[in-house]
């Protein structure tokens, strides 16, 4: 059993690229999976898509032939080129897979290294899977092991303290300014990654979001993605002297807000242009109008930017230990069963010699015990020897081959004991 991963994310793709790839609902995400687990090498999948990344999660048996099944599947599905993606994804396979899955389940692959949306989007994206029947055990396992690096290096660090990009920083200097976010209304121009994460931190504070781009269709999808409304971009006059909170960050060239388009207002207005070119040009003084460009808060985002890279450092230890513990877990719970049953039959076997021995007449009846203590010590003692080996000697990628083998030779499906056990990480149904 292998595990693979194929990441498509901010670090190897631009949003255009991540928006062909993304999956927006639920039904996209089950059809992509029942085509993914009809290939014969793949018996687990999961998607997780977010606005910063898409990856596509496996238990294989095969790991160049689950690859290419995926990334073809992925070709269609985005019309992009097989070769193109391929190109583009960072593919991880076994320790790889699992260290990058532990990564981006405590933040540390994250846009703003961190944040903590991701664990649950990674619980969601288990659970769709899961429910589904596209997912179970080995999968579980993992999810289960990378929530738990996730908590150990929140609990040790402080890897989630603080504001670590433009967006976050200027969304709590405007919660600092505002008192709560509670009911207010808030207005978001422009559809990149910087929009996208203003956007999350502002529903996640309970603000009454409204995200306004030149093209209405990526604004459709930002507020889907981020529970918003939107608004045509053409209202932007209109708009711009409705709201006491305004975020931009478009790619102008030119200001999109002038001072000609400003009215006067009964209300404070706060504004925050996270744009390089500004997209705001306001000089004139007694309009109520807090502005705050990116000099503004860029230095409070150094200061964090610098804690959160020693932190980094000390969480990737974190989650190398665990990957370490996830192996080590992963050799025990598949082998002790098998070596717990080979010893069972020996020593059944053992006994059933000794009772038709002695009503065959040939040892005594008070020699019961003694003699089924011998026979069992001469098994264990011819066992032993395998029982280690297969104890220190099996690599943890290559157990289901000797759990099938094993299973062959003792005329019994050992693997289908194995996959009965309970899925502890997100039961069914819950």
């Amino acid at each position: 059993m292998h595990y693979l991963v194929i990441s498509f994310s901010h670090k190897n793709s631009t949003l255009a690229q991540r928006e062909k790839l993304a999956f927006v609902d639920d039904a996209s995400k089950k059809e992509i999976l029942s085509h993914i687990n009809e290939h014969p090498n793949i018996s687990e999948s999961l998607i997780l898509s977010t606005c910063n990344r898409m990856e596509i999660v496996c238990s294989c048996s095969g790991v160049e032939e689950a690859e290419d099944h995926v990334l073809t599947l992925l070709s269609i599905h985005s019309r992009s080129g097989r070769d193109e993606l391929k190109g583009r994804a960072d593919i991880f396979n076994d320790y790889g897979a699992i260290h990058h899955l532990f990564s981006v389940a405590s933040s540390l692959d994250s846009m703003v290294v961190g944040e903590t949306q991701i664990a649950g989007q990674l619980k969601d994206a288990f659970k769709l899977s899961n429910e589904n029947g596209y997912c179970g055990v080995k999968l579980a396992r993992a999810l289960q092991a990378a929530q738990k690096c996730a908590a150990e290096i929140r609990n040790v660090t402080d890897i989630s303290t603080g504001s670590v990009s433009i967006a976050s920083v200027a969304v709590s200097k405007a919660h600092e300014c505002v008192g709560t976010f509670a009911g207010i209304k808030v207005l978001v121009i422009g559809s990149g990654e910087m929009s996208v994460i203003t956007c999350k931190h502002l529903n996640a504070q309970g603000a009454d979001v409204t995200i306004m781009n030149r093209t209405f269709s990526k604004a459709e999808a930002i507020a889907r993605e981020c529970n918003a409304k939107v608004r045509s971009y053409e209202e932007i006059r209109y708009a711009i002297n409705e709201y006491p909170i305004l975020f931009t960050s478009t790619g102008s060239l030119s200001p999109i807000i002038t001072d000609e388009m400003i009215d006067a207002c009964s209300f404070e207005r706060y504004w925050f242009d996270m744009a390089v070119p500004r997209d705001i040009e306001h000089e004139t003084s007694g309009m109520g109008i807090h502005l705050y460009c990116i000099d503004d808060l860029k230095d409070i985002v150094s200061a964090n930017i610098a804690m959160r890279e020693d932190e980094a450092r000390a969480s990737f230890v974190l989650v190398s230990r665990h990957c370490t513990k996830f192996f080590e877990l992963l050799k025990t719970i598949s082998i002790e069963p098998l070596i717990k049953n080979l010893y069972t039959r020996a020593y059944q076997s053992a006994r059933e010699e000794s009772e038709r021995v002695i009503e065959s007449g040939f040892i005594p009846k008070e020699y019961e015990y003694a003699i089924q203590k011998a026979t069992q010590q001469a098994l264990k003692r011819f066992l032993h020897p395998f029982a280690q080996r297969m104890r220190d000697g099996s690599d943890s990628m290559r157990v289901d081959a000797l759990i099938e083998s094993m299973s062959f030779l003792m005329d019994q499906d050992e693997g289908e004991e194995m996959r009965q056990i309970s899925c502890k990480y997100y039961p069914k149904g819950k």
